[in-house]
């Protein structure tokens, strides 16, 4: 069979296109538990993009079927749609606009980015996936927050120099002389996409005329990853809508803490000093509150189990210890409530706990462990369910 021909090559912007059926297939191995058939429908050729090269493929339809997936394999592209076409049928073509155009915003952003970080610090673009939600690149050095600030800066002014893209396939005498990134080795025609000054790449995705159509890049995250650094980043739409998201959140935050937008940082940093403070005091009043429970407790008590609304961690140790200077067998102390479930403290100085958790861990499905002296551990059951598990 004939490669398709890939009328995305020639223009990126066209949106509807007709082509005839070659072939027709139901997809093998289709979820059993769905009464959906899917089928691979092969075109002579097309406008969808593929998935190839990190980027999801494009979506439509074709005449009334949808077209669900579009994957290339030895050059031929098979369409994956939810009804049947007769071979040598023709068909219209319609792929979905928005969501093309979105990608080549997002790809061209890439380039972009890529290339300034290249030419900048020497780093080579070794991962890249261009899905519905942020694109994710992976360079094999890293970048401090500075750097990348700079090159977020750099990259939005080549968008505000409106600079033309260029697409196409050297000649093997140019190509041999160009120098281009590229991940793979390449051993079929290379398509060449140029940024003009900032970039030059090999690369089959459909992208913008002109930078000026990408509208904005921005960086919203990067971490380490593998040596190097993740960056993800929005351009066009998708950070148009990102902004919108986040200035929505600010505005309800700002009117929650009741401090100007510009201030909320300020603000939020107060609350969590109060917060600590009120925590503190808590602590303290849980704390003088356990010592007078235990002091309530007589010395001629042997086993003990005790039921607490949740407590910090720190007050709940406190009050096993208490109690095993008094109590002369073992005591337990299980802090929440049955809709939650509770963590427990298991402990005695004169006998193995042990047992104990296992039991809870046989019986209840506890989780925990510990030493002979004590063991804890947190339980999904209620208050009646634990204490008739305890012989007192």
């Amino acid at each position: 069979m004939e490669k398709t021909i890939k009328l995305y090559d020639t223009d990126a912007y066209q949106t509807e296109f007709t082509a005839t059926v070659l072939s027709c297939h139901p997809v093998s191995g289709e979820d059993k538990s769905s009464s959906e058939v899917l089928y691979k429908v092969i075109l002579d050729r097309t406008l969808f993009f593929p998935e190839e090269g990190g980027q999801d493929a494009d979506t439509g339809i074709l005449n009334e079927a949808k077209v669900i997936d579009v994957q290339i394999k030895d050059g031929i592209i098979t369409h994956i749609t939810d009804s049947p076409f007769h071979p040598g049928l023709s068909v219209l073509g319609k792929i979905d606009w928005a969501s093309r155009y979105s990608n080549m915003q997002q790809h061209s952003g890439e380039h972009i980015m890529s290339g300034l970080i290249h030419s900048h610090f020497g780093y080579d673009n070794v991962g890249f996936h261009l899905g519905s939600q942020a694109v994710t690149l992976d360079f094999n050095g890293f970048l401090e927050k500075e750097q990348l600030d700079m090159i977020e800066i750099l990259a939005n002014d080549v968008i505000y120099r409106n600079i033309e893209t260029i697409a196409e396939y050297p000649s093997t005498e140019v190509l041999s002389a160009l120098n281009y990134r590229s991940k793979i080795e390449l051993n079929e025609p290379v398509r060449i996409v140029t940024f003009p000054g900032y970039d030059v790449c090999a690369c089959c995705a459909p992208h913008i005329k002109r930078t000026g159509e990408i509208g904005i890049i921005k960086i919203i995250d990067s971490f380490r990853h593998r040596g190097g650094i993740r960056i993800s980043i929005l351009c066009g739409s998708r950070a148009l809508m990102d902004y919108r998201n986040k200035q929505k959140q600010t505005d309800t935050i700002s009117a929650l803490l009741s401090a100007k937008p510009e201030l909320i940082a300020q603000a939020v940093e107060r609350l969590k000093e109060e917060n600590f403070s009120l925590r503190g005091q808590i602590m303290d009043l849980q704390d003088t509150l356990t010592e007078l429970k235990v002091a309530q407790i007589t010395e001629d008590t042997k086993d003990i189990c005790l039921f607490e609304s949740d407590m910090e961690a720190s007050t709940h140790r406190k009050y096993v210890n208490l109690l095993i200077e008094k109590c002369s067998g073992i005591c337990s102390i299980f802090s929440g409530d049955d809709a939650s479930g509770y963590r427990y403290i298991i402990a005695s100085k004169t006998e193995d706990v042990r047992p104990v958790n296992e039991m809870l861990r046989q019986q209840l499905q506890a989780k925990g462990g510990g030493s002979k002296e004590m063991v804890q551990g947190s339980v999904n059951s209620t208050k009646n369910e634990i204490l008739s598990r305890f012989q007192l």
